[in-house]
């Protein structure tokens, strides 16, 4: 459910019944969709229509009391609209979120002076005043659409998403769980640029998190209760039971730390620093905590799992992290996406617990217990990438769609067939531009709502493969 604000336009000389009407159809429409919607009411303004500088001023009140509550604002244009009302509204309310703008068509046959919207030409005066005042707003597909149309649906749909992705964003509390492995100079990222974009990085070395662990009892009711989720979770048949139990308390302690520190989103130390000194892999913790839309990516990729956040936030479903790993075959088109892993269990055919293998021959079998293992299955695939740009001081990335497929393939760890149009292209893009050979990956179709999120919303820098 998403709560918006709602503007409806409204301009004296076009018939006021349209604003009437309008607002009823808009506001039902949003409940129908199970939204929450706050406006005016007709006893405040004409119809609860925005005409006025003094109706702007009413519903910036409204607005303003429901700050908190309100993720979005959809202005509404059953006839021309008030242009200069509705950014006033908007800049006198001052929600900094996100803003739809659509227009209600005119019919053919209904357009005398009785009947006339001229819709269509108000939308360019509402948006051009938008632009003088500096407030970003987004569009409907077409030009004009009726609230009670399919395609005002799919619209909605997807300025949801958008909605989500930008309070989700904003104000984030990441926690970065260990130090960046040494091997992994890719996945390096700049604190204070994340900061300036209202995400925090709460550290957690992982000393401390060994630690508490050594210190936590076998009998513990949080190491007991996490290792009957493991179990309930995952199939660990040959899993030997310390290191379950290591698991579940590795778990425990990453779970009390989140909580305590208030973070949303992880990214936590993998190789080879757990598996020498505690003996086991995070790979199943972190399975778990993503597939309960609680983002979790390894190496530390703080980046990665902000991608993977966006994703879940648009789709509200599980995300993965995963490399772009192998060419499929001759198919310039396909490429296998693979890790260890700590795929999300939404992600796999089937899924079982097992030992990382890549690892296993340097640290020894015994010490690499917990990794998600199986195929990927098929479906939509969506795709999003971060990075911190030191050089220019931007945030950037990339962010587009292809799917998993069910061609075979015989490896080891989480893996999948992945074809994307034109990807040569998008490999280019990646290698032209240094990003990272992590990608945060999803079941859906949310690419735009990612793109529109953060290239207007936050400024980031994005580039959206077609």
């Amino acid at each position: 459910m998403i709560s918006f604000g709602v503007i409806i336009g409204n301009r004296g000389f076009f018939p006021d019944v349209l604003a009437r009407d309008g607002r009823e159809e808009i506001l039902r429409v949003l409940a129908e969709q199970g939204h929450r919607a706050f406006s005016l009411t007709p006893e405040e303004s004409k119809f609860g229509s925005v005409e006025t500088f003094a109706d702007a001023r009413r519903c910036a009140d409204v607005f303003r009391s429901h700050g908190d509550e309100i993720d979005g604002v959809i202005v509404s244009l059953p006839n021309f609209g008030d242009e200069r009302a509705i950014a006033d509204t908007l800049r006198l309310a001052r929600l900094n979120v996100p803003v739809l703008v659509q227009a209600t068509p005119d019919a053919p046959g209904k357009m005398t002076i009785a009947h006339r919207r001229d819709s269509f030409c108000g939308k360019m005066s509402a948006c051009n005043n938008l632009k003088q005042y500096g407030i970003p707003y987004s569009l409907t597909t077409l030009h004009t659409v009726s609230p009670s149309s399919a395609e005002f649906k799919k619209d909605l749909e997807w300025f949801s998403g958008v909605c989500r992705v930008v309070k989700g964003l904003r104000n984030l509390r990441v926690g970065a769980i260990g130090a960046r492995p040494a091997a992994f100079n890719t996945v390096r990222y700049s604190e204070k640029l994340l900061e300036a974009n209202g995400i925090t990085v709460e550290t957690l070395d992982l000393s401390e998190v060994i630690g508490r662990i050594g210190r936590m009892k076998d009998t513990d009711d949080r190491a007991v209760q996490k290792l009957k989720n493991i179990e309930r979770y995952v199939t660990t048949s040959g899993i030997p039971q310390p290191a379950l139990l290591k698991m579940a308390k590795l778990g425990a302690v990453i779970d009390d730390w989140m909580h305590s520190a208030q973070v949303k989103i992880s990214a936590v130390q993998c190789w080879t620093s757990l598996e020498e000194n505690l003996g086991v892999v995070p790979c199943t913790v972190m399975s778990m905590m993503s597939d309960s839309l609680i983002s979790s990516a390894c190496e530390v990729d703080v980046c990665g799992v902000l991608g993977m956040h966006a994703l879940q936030l648009a789709s509200q479903t599980p995300s993965a992290l995963l490399d772009w790993n192998n060419n499929y075959g001759s198919d310039p088109n396909k490429a296998v996406c693979f890790h260890c892993s700590n795929l999300p269990k939404h992600f796999f055919k089937d899924v079982q617990m097992d030992f990382q293998a890549i690892i296993a021959g340097t640290v020894g079998k015994e010490n690499t217990f917990g990794t998600c293992v199986g195929r990927v299955k098929s479906g939509a695939m969506s795709y999003a990438r971060f990075s911190t740009d030191d050089l220019t001081g931007k945030i950037r990335g990339y962010a587009g769609e292809g799917r998993f497929t069910d061609d075979p393939l015989e490896t080891f760890g989480g893996a999948g067939v992945v074809e994307i149009p034109n990807m040569q292209k998008l490999l280019h893009y990646i290698c032209e531009n240094g990003f990272e050979h992590h990608v945060a990956a999803n079941f859906s179709t949310v690419a735009p709502m990612v793109h529109e999120a953060t290239t207007r919303y936050l400024g980031w820098d994005m580039y959206a493969h077609a």
